[in-house]
């Protein structure tokens, strides 16, 4: 694997600081926050440094019960292609369900399972065999557990691994969310899964609450999860290893610090501990999943999302608090993200506290079925349609932002409704 060295996430919020950071080897950006052929000028000056810039995508759904949508595929491709990548990243999460239609806008854990595995072995492949650079998965941070699970974290990598020859992105924050959310030891992971398939190492930080870790990607990287780091290195001399911060940007001193420390725990860690025999791909061809483990894997993803996003029952087996808890996270991440893609709609709605509270009374029982900026405009059709706000004023200002982005609409009885009402807060 080619050596990366330490480097960050690259955020549009943080890109001068990025800029000025000593000695930084390279950056990752969220592949469908960028266009290849219309890079921001702080990405073009740091690829003529030298800089590399690997794409990390977030909405594959490569753990999902679906195959790949070639279309996402072909647009990862492309930034890989236009960036330059070494490689391109992706996650071992599900973030949607086609049946029904809904989108979770947040990664969600695969089932151990021998299903999901074969399932997901499968969606790999097809994306190897489509992308024109290496892959590598990332473990994800889970607030639920799955009932029945049939395999380990390190078995399900491990076999991951040995069927598809996909690289891994451990992410050691994420160990230690696991740690904490499902009791599953960090070092334990790190002892079974093959580490000589490791491509790079995400860090970052999180908090605790009513003893749920929260992964959020906006709080200064704790001790033990520089531990968890510490822990990684003496197994193995990491190719690369990255600061993730996605909010709540400190001051650039202090962002510096961070990186500092990061590559501290890296330099000290010494020779790498022996790393087990070079993982062998398994000889035999590849088994197609089949459609009866898709379709089993489908009824399961759904029943869980739904339960977090539509209100239906939880599905037994699971931790009812767990899912409750995940399901208001998911709610407020929703609302910040759709605040953050539509900026203009906290003004118009009176401030940050009375849109969230519009919002999330709009999301109860109605999920996300299309991306956040389709979201935005479902929100403000959804207050048009019940003449709101009540302040005549704002509901001009949200009539005009909604019919500048709207565009060509499905006729439909919701959208000759807003219509009607467009013509009459003229």
């Amino acid at each position: 694997m080619e050596r990366l060295g330490v480097g960050i996430g690259w955020r549009p919020e943080i890109a001068d600081a990025v800029e000025r950071l000593d000695g930084l080897d390279w950056v990752e950006v969220v592949a469908e926050n960028v266009c290849p052929g219309h890079l921001p000028e702080s990405l073009v000056r740091l690829r003529e440094r030298g800089v590399r810039v690997v794409p990390h995508g977030v909405s594959l759904g490569l753990g999902g019960a679906d195959r790949p949508d070639p279309a996402k595929l072909a647009a990862l491709g492309e930034r890989a292609v236009g960036l330059g990548a070494p490689l391109v990243t992706e996650h071992i999460a599900f973030v949607r369900t086609s049946s029904p239609l809904l989108e979770a806008g947040h990664l969600l854990p695969v089932p151990r399972t021998r299903d999901a595995l074969a399932v997901l072995c499968e969606n790999v492949r097809i994306a190897q065999d489509a992308l024109p650079v290496p892959l590598a998965l990332e473990n994800i941070a889970a607030l639920v557990s799955w009932p029945g699970e049939e395999l380990t974290e390190g078995q399900f990598l491990t076999e991951l691994v040995e069927r598809t020859g996909v690289r891994l992105l451990i992410d050691v924050a994420n160990l230690h969310t696991n740690r904490v959310n499902r009791g599953e030891d960090p070092a334990a992971v790190l002892d079974a899964v093959p580490l000589e398939a490791l491509a790079y190492v995400h860090v970052a930080g999180g908090v605790e609450r009513d003893g749920v870790w929260h992964d959020t990607h906006a709080h200064p990287v704790p001790p033990v999860v520089l531990d968890v780091l510490a822990r990684l290195r003496e197994r193995v001399d990491p190719p690369g290893v990255l600061l993730e911060r996605d909010d709540d940007f400190p001051p650039e001193a202090e962002l510096a610090a961070e990186v500092a420390r990061i590559r501290a725990v890296v330099d000290a860690g010494g020779p790498p501990g022996t790393v087990r025999q070079r993982v062998v791909l398994r000889e035999e061809p590849p088994t197609p999943a089949g459609e009866a483990a898709r379709t089993r894997l489908a009824l399961g993803q759904a029943a869980l999302l739904s339960a977090l996003v539509a209100g239906t029952p939880v599905p037994e087996g699971f931790d009812r608090r767990r899912v409750g808890v995940q399901a208001r996270a998911l709610a407020a991440k929703r609302a910040s993200v759709v605040a953050k893609v539509a900026p203009e709609l906290p003004a118009i709605l009176g401030g940050p506290a009375a849109y969230r509270t519009a919002f999330l009374g709009y999301a109860r029982g109605r999920p996300m079925t299309a991306g956040y900026r389709r979201d935005a405009l479902d929100f403000a059709e959804h207050l048009l349609v019940r003449d709101l706000p009540a302040d005549p004023a704002a509901r001009r200002r949200l009539t005009a932002w909604w019919r500048e982005r709207a565009g060509a609409r499905p006729r439909g009885r919701v959208a000759r409704w807003a219509r009607a009402l467009v013509g009459r807060t003229r």
